[in-house]
């Protein structure tokens, strides 16, 4: 789409390029805004379209639109998706050989492009900015403009100088986006970007169509393997783990149990990393097992899934890293295991930071509101989308609290003996023996120690070791108990503990301390698409998707850039005979109804004249 497709409206440009009839949320106000000149910020959730808020007006817009974005990989996808659709975008970037980086500059020269993606710091350089000045730019679009915040957690220093380039472009509409911002880092954006008027379009953080899981970590790597079996047999999906030891592990467990899963961290070869990302693009099914140095430039549609082995920092990390599940809008599972070693840790990483103390009291109250995430015996989605200041029913019907409701017991004695027992054993063990000293289980340490003639020795009989466990997990999470940095695992008081003893505070606990969740009905998300179709019309997906492959591998791009999963299960409900039928499919643009729509008529086809 050039210069010669001007004076088309805002839905001209969402039914025939992109294929849809509505605009979604607040997409339709925010377009309208950026095309009457004037700056804003958006935040939506993943997968709710936030690129079409400056692909649309880019496209009603005269000159070119210039799109920051921190990460080659996400500006070859959204470039590649693009061009699939007709619209003439490209990317300029250091990976890119001089010539092929010369061919782009002349095109925009000649008006030939419509966006064009950068990274900040190409971006910031002398010679960009010379090369903008002879350009007539038309909008500046900053995606991921949670990077401007010094205290986000994909802090970009270059982001911070953006500013520049808006002196430099003069009086052309800036648009902001993100989709993990809270009210502080938000007012951070419009500060460090300088954005005039400061409108913000806030469509909120729910993501409906994840449903949230989490559970006690038991042999982790087992829980992992019965939830994908059950659940995720041949989906594609993301495990995190927290360390680069933890993934080769995890991810030769996977394979080993005919997973194909692949590792991905920053300690393996450029070149391994790269060929591991590319294969979860641009195959089906593939399941990536990585620390957090995998997803911000991943813009796969279809995860079905992801999975964390390990405790994230906050709930930003965690919402931003879940919420790479589902883009499509289709049923998908975030699905976490953690347990009291996983608090240690975190807690532990952040003293041993070299941030200063106000950032590391930041980072504490962070954890302690992703802990209050995973203990809460409410619903989660409340949780999380209370934590970001929106607004949420007490009850989503789709995270495992509500699907199966937790019960609580008042365990205020519990508590007292748990804290006492660290008290008295002079705040340095671990919960192991804590548990043996509350059990009444003599040893030769014990009795060397004399723990065995204290009065909490053997007052609790009455719960199990793994009771006990949960207790203790439960008061550490709760700020009653804290985890020593300079031991094995030794847990001490904290001025929460003091209210406690005395009597003061009540504590309560999830009742799954005493009745395991485990030997309840599990929660199930539903997301294999499979199981939502008759078998005629798994036969027609199975065989669409098969469609799809073949014509992304001659394509050279990724499966998910020639149609969308969601695209794909309209296709196979609607069951089209025509290219008129076709077009009427959501995700079918005119060009890509040029361009596939007689391959994908002639595999339905083939599918439905078995059965005529």
């Amino acid at each position: 789409m050039t210069t010669s497709d001007l004076n088309k409206t805002p839905h001209d440009v969402l039914d025939q390029v992109f294929g849809y009839s509505n605009f979604r949320l607040s997409q339709e106000e925010v377009i309208s805004h950026v095309l009457r000149g004037e700056d804003c910020l958006v935040l939506m959730p993943t997968g709710a379209g936030k690129s079409l808020c400056y692909q649309v007006p880019a496209l009603c817009l005269d000159g070119l639109s210039i799109v920051v974005s921190p990460l080659i990989a996400l500006m070859a996808d959204q470039v590649q998706a693009l061009r699939a659709a007709g619209v003439h975008a490209a990317a300029l970037n250091s990976s890119m050989p001089s010539e092929e980086q010369g061919q782009v500059m002349a095109a925009a020269r000649r008006g030939e492009l419509k966006l064009l993606y950068l990274a900040p710091e190409r971006l910031l350089l002398e010679g960009t900015k010379e090369f903008l000045r002879t350009l007539p730019i038309s909008l500046l679009a900053v995606d991921e403009a949670h990077c401007v915040s010094a205290w986000g957690h994909d802090f970009r220093p270059e982001y911070l100088r953006i500013s520049e380039i808006r002196d430099l472009l003069g009086p052309v509409p800036c648009i902001a986006l993100t989709a993990t911002a809270d009210e502080p880092t938000r007012k951070e954006i419009i500060e460090k970007l300088r954005l005039r008027g400061a409108h913000s379009f806030v469509t909120g953080f729910d993501r409906p169509n994840i449903q949230y899981r989490i559970a006690l970590k038991d042999r982790g790597r087992e829980q992992l393997l019965s939830f994908l079996k059950a659940e995720h047999p041949r989906d594609a999906g993301i495990v995190y783990c927290i360390s680069r030891k933890s993934v080769e592990q995890t991810a030769a467990f996977l394979k080993g149990n005919g997973f194909h899963a692949l590792p991905y961290h920053a300690g393996l070869p450029a070149e391994e990393r790269n060929a591991n990302q590319r294969r979860f693009l641009d195959e089906e099914g593939v399941v990536v097992v990585a620390t957090i140095a995998f997803g911000m430039g991943i813009d796969k549609s279809n995860v079905r899934f992801v999975a964390h082995l390990d405790l994230p920092k906050s709930i930003e990390a965690y919402y931003q890293e879940t919420g790479r599940a589902g883009r499509d809008g289709l049923a998908s599972t975030a699905w976490m295991v953690y347990g009291l070693n996983d608090i240690a840790r975190q807690r532990m990483m952040i003293e041993q930071s070299d941030a200063s103390d106000d950032k590391k009291s930041l980072e504490h109250r962070k954890l302690n509101a992703l802990l209050g995430l995973c203990e809460t015996s409410s619903c989660r989605r409340a949780v999380l989308l209370n934590y970001f200041g929106g607004e949420a029913a007490e009850t989503c019907g789709n995270c495992d609290t509500c699907l199966v409701p937790v019960q609580t017991w008042e365990g205020t004695v519990e508590a007292q003996q748990a804290l006492s027992c660290v008290y008295r054993t002079g705040e340095r063990f671990g919960v192991q023996y804590l548990t043996e000293v509350l059990r009444g289980e003599t040893s030769e340490r014990m009795e060397r120690l004399g723990h065995d003639k204290l009065k909490v020795f053997g007052l609790g009989t009455s719960h199990s070791k793994d009771e006990w466990t949960s207790i203790f997990r439960q008061l550490v999470a709760s700020g009653h108990a804290t985890v020593l940095l300079d031991s094995y695992g030794g847990l001490a008081l904290t001025e929460k503990s003091r209210s406690v003893l005395k009597g003061q505070t009540p504590v309560w606990f999830r009742s799954d301390v005493l009745a395991p969740r485990s030997k309840k009905k599990r929660p199930s998300s539903g997301t294999s698409l499979n199981t939502q179709f008759t078998s005629k019309e798994n036969e027609l997906w199975e065989t669409l998707r098969s469609t799809r492959l073949k014509l992304a591998k001659a394509s050279h791009v990724p499966p998910y850039v020639i149609f969308h999963d969601a695209t794909l299960k309209e296709m196979t409900q609607l069951k089209p005979r025509t290219l008129d039928e076709l077009r009427q499919v959501s995700g079918v643009g005119d060009k890509k109804l040029e361009r596939y729509g007689r391959e994908f008529l002639e595999a339905i086809e083939t599918v439905l004249s078995t059965s005529d």
